[in-house]
């Protein structure tokens, strides 16, 4: 693996291999981009590390649910840049030239699933894996125009991927249009169990600190939108048992020490290279004793609690996914590090939870996409798939 090609670097620079796919299905004719970090036989899984990459075999099977994509028709176009073991935010893999945001090219796509975002964005792929940990669908898709979709933790397989912190990865994909995202939604999700029917819209009161000064005008109007379409939205304060802080560091503490878990042998087994920014994460996991753990995984839980019976079966949160449009390319590590800080507030919402949370290109800011989120409960991805295709037709129509 020698780098990138393309004119917007989301394609890794790897011999291509036949990967067979269904001549017809509900996908035929659609494009199909693979996140490295999921298997595709007869490719290695680079993991965005090149010491992974050396060290891997290739595949013998591809992940479980990139077959079912592809055994519904969609043909393979190659593997996609991801940041380094999938534990960054914001597309800047220190080994590989950075991906180019299409829908705002000053500024960065979005991370881990970069590659795939880019991909879509630009118009080389229709459909694009991506996984979410601690936002790495949402942000990008938020970022780059897109829709994404944090699903049910648990509901869709990562048989055939690259763990990070087990208790928060999810599946994810990318599409740029309602109809083709709801259809893979179909394939890989079935039917909600519960058959939700979401009709209680609401927002939580602190949600509007989160919103960077430029994005906030653009945000109430988002949230007019909304209401429009569904209904007023009942506003909240609820703060649960813990505080926006608490569950922010409560988020960091446990997605951390679980990374380091998964990561922290092979890390130190040898010289890893590893990008500014990533080291500095696993070694904050490292830090993180078994007490401090325990605590976190009680605070979990009370939160987990509380968020399921405020939504009960037929409520979901309206929210800003990230706080504004994505940062410029060039931006500070001081700004990167503000602007990573107030997302994952908003982030680690769906992340402490597992329930499943879906960001729509509706906004936007200086020229840049501003997504807007539905966050419902476990298991009612397809119904936010269908809300949000409402909010999107309401959107094109206005």
């Amino acid at each position: 693996m020698t780098g990138t090609h393309g004119p917007l670097n989301a394609f890794l620079d790897l011999r291509q291999m036949p990967v067979a796919n269904a001549e017809l299905g509900p996908l035929a004719g659609l494009r199909l981009a693979v996140k490295d970090i999921y298997d595709v036989a007869g490719y290695r899984t680079g993991c965005g590390n090149l010491r992974k990459f050396a060290d891997s075999n290739a595949a013998s099977r591809t992940a479980p649910a990139v077959q079912t994509i592809l055994d519904a028709g969609a043909r393979f176009v190659g593997k996609t840049q991801t940041d380094e073991l999938a534990f960054a935010l914001f597309g800047q893999n220190a080994h590989f030239s950075f991906p180019v945001n299409p829908a705002a090219p000053d500024r960065v796509t979005g991370g881990s699933s970069s590659g795939s975002a880019s991909a879509v964005a630009g118009r080389l792929a229709d459909i694009a894996t991506g996984s979410d940990t601690g936002g790495s669908i949402r942000a990008p898709a938020s970022f780059c125009g897109l829709i994404g979709l944090r699903t049910t933790h648990g509901r869709i397989s990562l048989d055939g991927a690259m763990k990070l912190a087990p208790s928060f990865d999810t599946f994810g994909w990318f599409a740029d249009d309602i109809e083709t995202y709801e259809t893979v939604g179909k394939l890989l999700l079935g039917r909600d169990p519960h058959q939700h029917s979401l009709d209680r819209p609401l927002t939580l009161g602190w949600l509007d600190e989160m919103v960077a000064r430029p994005a906030i005008a653009e945000y109430a109007g988002m949230k007019a939108l909304a209401s429009a379409v569904f209904g007023a939205l009942a506003i909240t304060a609820t703060h649960f048992s813990s505080s926006p802080d608490e569950l922010y560091w409560c988020f960091r503490r446990l997605q951390a020490k679980e990374a380091w878990g998964v990561h922290g042998e092979w890390i130190t087994s040898g010289e890893r290279e590893l990008g500014p920014g990533v080291e500095e994460r696993f070694g904050f996991g490292r830090a993180v004793d078994d007490r401090t753990a325990q605590a976190e995984k009680v605070r979990r839980l009370t939160f987990r609690g509380e968020l399921g019976a405020l939504l009960g079966t037929d409520g979901f949160l309206v929210l800003p996914t990230v706080p504004g449009p994505a940062p410029y390319v060039d931006s500070t590590p001081e700004q990167f590090q503000t602007y990573r800080e107030r997302a994952l507030h908003l982030l680690c919402l769906a992340g402490l939870s597992g329930f499943p949370q879906i960001t729509l290109p509706i906004g936007s800011v200086a020229g840049a996409p501003f997504g807007l989120s539905l966050l419902g409960p476990s298991g009612s991805d397809i119904a936010l798939i269908r809300l949000g295709r409402k909010l999107l037709d309401a959107a094109q129509r206005a």
